[in-house]
């Protein structure tokens, strides 16, 4: 069976969801070969084997802490180079899809992007894609050279699956260009406590609706009852009402979670484009005609004022 190599997002040795997600994704097309790159990634093994990858390829390089995607791109490259593989996997954020595309360019393949799903045909992977803002789903295949396919988070779930994970030093020579952007520093991200928005397998959005920074809190607390992730739409972000970082849109960050809860929130087409994939959409809108109505699978008419606070203490009930 061919091998798959699939890039592995890590933080010091800890493996995120989203990498597991591509390597069940990768087990349905061949056999899994991880690639771990920097600080901790002789950490990555176990759960990497735990999670199908028969082989995982590592290099601890500061290069690829010091500089930034260039080294990962010359890594994947001496990776493909070894294990000639049927496709090259690549988790779908900004940093990923860079890393594709710089990829795909020096192999001449061809590249496809935010795929929500993968399966084997006879002349190679065919990979769903959502897309014009969500209205249409497309199957699409690389016809020229090793196809790179990047999958957006949520697409998939988890399966365990254990294989050898035999774990092998990777040899890199790094290009002239690596070491061109040089990282001077590094602020860490005030942490919330909660999930990663992109990661998330719940997620609490706010809008225009919810009428002023202050009133997020109703928004926070419904999803701290549910251990979600908070969201929020174009509107409320421009209006200042929320960080940039959490805004899910067209122009935001694009989410697939099992529920989104999307609270005085219209349903413009640019938020829609970034949400439009979730499994179980619920929404809260007091003006019955709301957009968002003809999305969601269970829609709520009623103030979120009213509506949201009752939801956190019926979810607080039952828990308790």
């Amino acid at each position: 069976m061919a091998e798959v190599l699939v890039y592995v997002d890590h933080v010091d040795g800890a493996v995120r969801k989203p990498t597991l997600e591509l390597l069940t994704l990768a087990r349905r097309i061949g056999e899994p070969v991880a690639v771990a790159l920097g600080g901790g990634a002789g950490d990555t093994a176990a759960a990497l084997a735990e999670h199908g990858a028969v082989k995982v390829l590592t290099d601890e390089a500061a290069e690829y802490a010091d500089y930034l995607v260039v080294p990962k791109v010359d890594a994947l490259q001496a990776a493909h180079a070894a294990v000639s593989p049927a496709a090259v996997l690549v988790p779908s954020s900004a940093e990923g899809k860079e890393i594709a595309a710089r990829l795909a360019l020096r192999l001449g393949s061809g590249v496809i992007t935010d795929a929500v799903d993968l399966e084997a045909g006879d002349e190679g992977p065919v990979a769903t894609q959502s897309v014009f803002a969500a209205s249409y789903t497309t199957k699409s295949r690389v016809s020229k050279g090793t196809p790179v396919i990047t999958v957006k988070p949520n697409s998939v779930a988890v399966e365990a699956a254990p294989a050898a994970g035999a774990v092998e030093a990777l040899s890199v020579t790094f290009s002239a260009q690596a070491t061109g952007t040089k990282v001077t520093g590094r602020t860490p991200r005030e942490s919330t406590g909660r999930p990663e928005l992109t990661e998330a397998a719940i997620v609490v959005s706010g809008g225009r609706g919810v009428n002023g920074a202050e009133n997020f809190a109703i928004i926070e607390a419904l999803a701290d009852s549910l251990g979600a992730a908070v969201g929020a739409s174009r509107a409320a972000v421009d209006a200042g009402w929320y960080p940039h970082t959490n805004q899910v849109g067209q122009t935001g960050k694009s989410v697939s979670p099992q529920l989104y809860i999307a609270s005085g929130i219209s349903g413009a087409i640019q938020h829609r484009a970034g949400m439009q994939t979730s499994k179980t959409i619920v929404a809260v809108n007091k003006d019955a005609e709301a957009p968002i109505f003809d999305l969601v699978d269970y829609g709520i008419v009623g103030d979120l004022f009213d509506v949201v606070p009752q939801l956190t203490e019926e979810i607080k009930t039952r828990k308790g």
